[in-house]
């Protein structure tokens, strides 16, 4: 049986606040208050693992050892048809640099590959995200969302975060960057997933 979450705040175990923005603002209305990794100075875990799910475990485990709240983390990620999944599981490793995340640069880096590939448009996509909830007493609640899409180029939108400018998600003709932020997490993963959460957790 799903655990229900009772307690009216909630660490989400993330440094990107982009993610922060979006999750405070899904769970506003339900009463909760979303703090971060970053307000209680935890450090990034090291992800070891090669699933969405396992990194999110290691994340949402983490931070709650660490702290004795309940933890929600995310483990997000782009898988582009033609590259056979990739960037997948190392979405954000494409954004990385001795300065920090650069995702202007990712993007580049995914729109290269796809040209280097020959691969005929549409260039067909997935966002994935896992969000797992968990408690510290080890125990732990998994839910995924997926949205389908295409990627345009050049880049498209100011809104949003990672890799949102280059995806227009199924249905649609806006890139995610171009929607405002109620119109994305309606239909976003991140938004899919945590509405199985909140269906599940919340009472």
């Amino acid at each position: 049986m799903t655990r229900a979450l009772t307690a009216d705040q909630l660490l989400f175990a993330t440094h990107n606040a982009g993610k922060l923005e979006e999750m405070r603002e899904l769970l506003a209305p339900r009463g909760v208050t979303v703090v971060s990794a970053k307000d209680h100075n935890l450090p990034e875990p090291v992800e070891t693992e090669d699933t969405f799910v396992g990194n999110a475990r290691i994340k949402a485990h983490a931070a709650a050892s660490a702290t004795g709240l309940v933890a929600l983390a995310d483990d997000s990620g782009l898988c582009i048809e033609a590259l056979g999944g990739a960037p997948g599981v190392y979405t954000a490793d494409w954004a990385e640099t001795p300065e920090g995340r650069d995702f202007d640069l990712a993007m580049g880096r995914a729109h290269k590959a796809l040209i280097d590939a020959a691969a005929p448009q549409p260039w067909r996509a997935t966002f994935v995200s896992v969000l797992v909830l968990a408690w510290p007493d080890g125990h732990d609640e998994v839910f995924e969302g997926r949205i389908d899409g295409e990627l345009v180029w050049p880049t498209r939108g100011a809104h949003g975060h990672g890799y949102d400018p280059m995806f227009i998600p199924e249905g649609h003709t806006l890139t995610f960057a171009e929607m405002s932020h109620q119109a994305k997490n309606a239909v976003s993963h991140r938004g899919r997933a945590l509405q199985k959460l909140l269906a599940e957790c919340f009472t």
